[in-house]
């Protein structure tokens, strides 16, 4: 492992005074020193990340309707994305369980997993959400307040990404894990428009708590996790998210520099962006494996993820292939310059 094992024994420095000595898992970088350049590191050979694919696979989940728990589109879709993980080789299984939404009432969950190089001590993971908000609370029109999301960014983008890595890696062959984890009941928070006595991020990032409940408990190890959320809409811009500096800093270095190496450094600025409850954090603080986001960062605007977040705007029409291109791009270089 030449590029990341170069820095990974920065990424322990901290971690084993809050971690019990018997688990293997990898540290925060919290309170660590600047991250090392490393846009000057050599690239090894990476397959090229299509866009176009990529964007076939939104479609092809946004063709189901919006993927709300409990419904026949969230139920047909997720069996979608376990099929063609399958067909580029991945071990698929399910993590299901029943949650209680934001007003009581129980919410399926339905995580989805595909272990590539399932007999790999050595393992990554990617994550994204996969499943619709049910509710466009954010939208300008309180007609719409109450209509599902479309989620071509806000969940499909994420699943798109990681299935054209998966169908690269079948392709080109891995020395190392990849664990690509689809989380439900990601987008299932308290609606802008209910009266909730709960605190806003009770209920954010339900499927991904319980992933990593379960994966603490019987001792999983990965060296590191990256989250994909919204990482395809127009005018996506990426900068450096404040949980992923605080609990993996080094890795966030990397990742962003690898970016701008590759032509990519309009869509990954090198600067931050406040803090936000997203899948990563149970990941870094539940199954403490240091885990980053890549997330949008819009300056003004109604929201800042963005014009079409959580309305009935975030159709695939809204989607530019070339963030995916910019996203899906710096990860394969990434994962083969640790090859």
């Amino acid at each position: 492992m030449k590029f990341l094992r170069k820095y990974h024994a920065l990424l322990l420095v901290g971690i084993c005074c809050g971690i019990a000595a018997t688990m293997v898992l990898f540290p925060s970088c919290r309170g660590s020193k600047a991250a090392p350049e490393v846009d000057t590191i050599a690239l090894a050979p990476a397959p090229a990340f299509m866009a176009d694919s990529a964007m076939a696979f939104i479609n092809a989940q946004c063709a189901f309707g919006p993927r709300v728990p409990g419904t026949k589109a969230h139920n047909d879709c997720g069996d979608w994305i376990m099929s063609k993980f399958k067909a580029f080789g991945a071990d698929v299984s399910e993590l299901r369980t029943t949650l209680t939404a934001y007003d009581g009432q129980p919410l399926p969950c339905r995580n989805l997993q595909a272990r590539v190089n399932p007999e790999a001590a050595d393992r990554i993971v990617i994550s994204a959400h996969w499943d619709s908000r049910a509710w466009a609370d954010n939208d300008p029109e309180a007609k719409n307040h109450h209509s599902p999301v479309m989620a071509a960014n806000d969940g499909a983008s994420g699943v798109a990404v990681m299935l054209e890595m998966a169908r690269l890696v079948h392709e080109n062959g891995l020395n190392y894990g990849i664990d690509f984890i689809c989380f439900d009941v990601e987008d299932q928070g308290t609606p802008q428009w209910a009266e909730s006595e709960s605190e806003d991020d009770d209920f954010w990032c339900l499927g991904s708590k319980y992933w990593a409940e379960q994966a603490y408990a019987i001792g999983y190890q990965a060296r590191f996790a990256i989250n994909l959320d919204m990482v395809g809409g127009r005018g996506c811009r990426f900068a450096m998210e404040g949980f992923s500096q605080r609990y993996g800093q080094t890795l966030v270095s990397m990742v962003w520099h690898l970016a701008h190496q590759l032509g990519f450094g309009d869509y990954f600025p090198l600067r931050e962006s406040g803090f936000v409850t997203d899948d990563h954090l149970p990941i870094n603080q539940i199954a403490h494996i240091p885990a980053i986001d890549i997330i949008p960062h819009f300056d003004g605007g109604p929201s800042s993820f963005g014009p079409t977040w959580h309305t009935v705007s975030d159709t695939p029409d809204n989607i530019d292939p070339e963030v995916l291109r910019a996203v899906g791009q710096t990860l394969m270089q990434l994962i083969y310059n640790d090859n």
